[in-house]
Formats: C-alpha cells, structure tokens, sequence
C-alpha cells in the first residue's frame, strides 16, 4: 500500500508572494503542502479529504440518475462519473480520456481511481513510476474533480455505493482480468457503462518502447547529466563506452562551432575591407588607368605580337627568283620609323653587304674552276 501524507507531515505555506530575491533564488514549493491558500485553482482532493467528504454528504444516492435523465441534463444534482486506470508515465492519451469523461454529460462530478503498486505489479506488471508520482500526476489534470487512491481492479456494489457512483468510463474494447473477458460486462447490462475512445498512437506501453528502443541515447544523456553508472545499472565497460561517445560527440560539436565562429569572423573581415579592396583596384586597374597602360605599350605589343618574317626560299643564302649577282630591295622588310625600324634597317643592310660578299666569293671561286678546266682541257687535245 502507498504511504499517503499524514497531518503532520503537511507543511505550511506562507501567503507571501514567492518572489525571487536573488537572481537565482526561488521559493520552491514543499512536496506535502495545504493548497487551502490557493482560491484560484487546486488539485483534485483524495476520496477522504474534507472537500470530498462533504461533496459526498450532499449526494442523495436514493434518487437514481438513468443514462437518458443525464444526457437530457435533467437532474437535480451532479452527475458522479467514475474513471480508473494506472495511469503510469500520465500522458495526453490519458488526459483525453478523462475529459472525454468530464464532458459525456452536462453536469459531471469527474470521480478517478488509481490503483497502486503492489496490485499493479501483481495484475499488470511493473510500473515506471510508483503510486504517489501516479496520483499527484492524475490530481493535477484539470478535469478531475476527486481522486480514489488504492482502487480496486474489479467494481462491486459496495464499492460503487460507497462512493454513490453513478456511471462508470472506459474504452468500450473488453477488458478481461481473472478469468473473466470483460470486468465492464455487469456494469453495461446495468446500463452504468459509459464508453470513451481511446487515442490511437500513444500509451504508456509505446512510450516505453520509445526508451527502450534508442537506450544507449537515454543512458548517454544521463550520464552526461551526472548519473553514476549505478544508478542506471550501466556496466563498468558500457559505461565507459557511452562516456567516450560523449566526449566525442562533444568535440564534433565544439568543432563545429569553432569552425562556423571562424568562417563568420573572416566573412566579416571580408565585408570591413571589401571596400578598400575594390577601391585599390579601381585606383591601378581603373578605365583611365589601363588607356594610358595601352598607349604606352602600344608598339611593344604589335611588335611582340608581329615580328618580322625571315625571307621564305632561301637556300645557302640564295634567293631563286633574283638573277645572279643581283639585290633585290624587296628581300627584307622595314618597319616603319615609330616601331624601331632604325635598328631593323641598319641590321637589315648588314646582312645585304653579307650576302653580296658571298656571292662574289662564289662567283669568283665559279670562274677559277671553269678556267682550270679549259686549261685541262687544251692540255689533253695537245
């Protein structure tokens, strides 16, 4: 059974506003608390507070509501819906379903029973969170108006006349426990049944699963989180394993972060200078700057790009189509003046002077040989 909160464990809560007086100091509120001093809102009260008791003095049970009195909302009291469940890891599915239950009639006393751990574990298994966590997390929803701790697995008549139960909520779907294939079966012959419809696609059951299925993330995070490996019935091996995860998930993204400071930093930079940058360059490569560039080299360029051609035919020397002895002044090209042809034309009458000298010389030699050989020639006749 659930150790519930004895009168003097209750601690007193002070009126005065919980206002920080320092930075990072904060009232906290104490686990066991009186909620009297709270007039605006405040959770469900248990079956055997005050509040609850006196709710349940009112109620004249003698007077019977049907399922068509309560849809028609002619009833001269509150309705008392009854809901109960485990309600372990209390998520929206859960919440669904009691404002589902909340609102099936016009006038409901929302009455929730939670059962604890020892008939849970017995009936269903273990749970992640213990009895008290599991009421204090159904006390809280909005739409509960009483809470039932230790409730019962199966409803009798003497537990539903003790509370004055009116009408009973779950999912219509069977529910069979102990042999039997439906707990809710008596209650619909009665017509105290109520049905609910369940949220597909969340339970407690798929969000454990969820845990299981990505553990090694939990346990790292917990770990990270100052967790010894005790406490989470990590290995000695594992434990080190998911602590050099971490580490190195740490540095992937210390140097993430490293990298995207620096390459903000230098399109920074960028961006501070880019103006002087294109101002410097304007400044040596501008329009202005580059017509001057192109008057200047004007010549050297067209030279570079069109030097003088060598003299096409040429062989040793000798220009086939010049008769013999004869210059001809179209062998060589001149450039005009403006492109340095002074030099050209000097180097050009060199060569001229050159190849004349040439010629002679093999004329002359031509001349010796033709002489030698008419001697040769008047010497054999003789």
């Amino acid at each position: 059974m659930d150790k519930m909160p004895e009168e003097d464990e209750v601690s007193p809560v002070s009126t005065a506003p919980a206002t920080p007086t320092t930075p990072l100091e904060f009232k906290m509120l104490p686990l066991f608390m009186d909620f009297e001093d709270f007039n605006i809102c405040q959770p469900a009260p248990f079956s055997y507070d005050d509040k609850a008791m006196l709710e349940l003095e009112r109620i004249d049970y003698t007077q019977r509501i049907t399922y068509q009195m309560a849809r028609a909302g002619k009833t001269t009291r509150r309705v008392r819906v009854y809901a109960d469940g485990i309600y372990d890891l209390f998520h929206q599915g859960h919440a669904r379903q009691l404002m589902q239950a909340k609102n099936i009639f016009p006038n409901v006393y929302l009455i929730v029973g939670v059962c604890n751990d020892e008939l849970t574990l017995r009936m269903k298994g273990r749970t992640v969170m213990n009895g008290f966590e599991r009421y204090e997390a159904v006390r809280h929803c909005r739409y509960v108006d009483e809470i039932v701790p230790n409730a019962p697995w199966t409803l009798n008549d003497e537990f539903l006349n003790e509370h004055k139960i009116d009408f009973v909520a779950h999912d219509d779907i069977p529910y069979g426990a102990g042999g039997v294939d439906d707990i809710y079966a008596p209650l619909k012959a009665r017509g105290m049944f109520v049905a609910t419809e369940r949220t597909e696609g969340v339970s407690t059951s798929d969000i454990v699963a969820r845990i299981v299925k990505d553990y090694d993330v939990y346990v790292r995070r917990n770990l990270a989180r100052g967790y010894s490996a005790k406490e989470l019935n990590v290995s000695f091996l594992s434990e080190k394993k998911f602590r050099l995860q971490n580490k190195m998930d740490e540095l992937k993204t210390r140097g993430k972060r490293e990298f995207t400071k620096v390459k903000v930093d230098i399109i920074t930079k960028w961006e501070e200078k880019s103006r002087e940058f294109i101002d410097a360059f304007l400044l040596l490569f501008g329009r202005e700057r580059l017509n001057s560039l192109w008057n200047e080299s004007k010549g050297r360029i067209i030279q570079a790009l069109s030097p003088p051609g060598s003299p096409n035919g040429s062989i040793n020397g000798d220009d086939p189509d010049t008769t013999e002895g004869g210059d001809s002044e179209d062998e060589y090209m001149e450039l005009p003046p403006e492109y340095g042809a002074g030099n050209v034309g000097s180097r050009t009458e060199k060569q001229r002077n050159s190849q004349k000298h040439c010629r002679g010389q093999i004329n002359s030699s031509s001349n010796a040989y033709d002489e030698d050989e008419d001697s040769q020639y008047m010497q054999r006749s003789d």
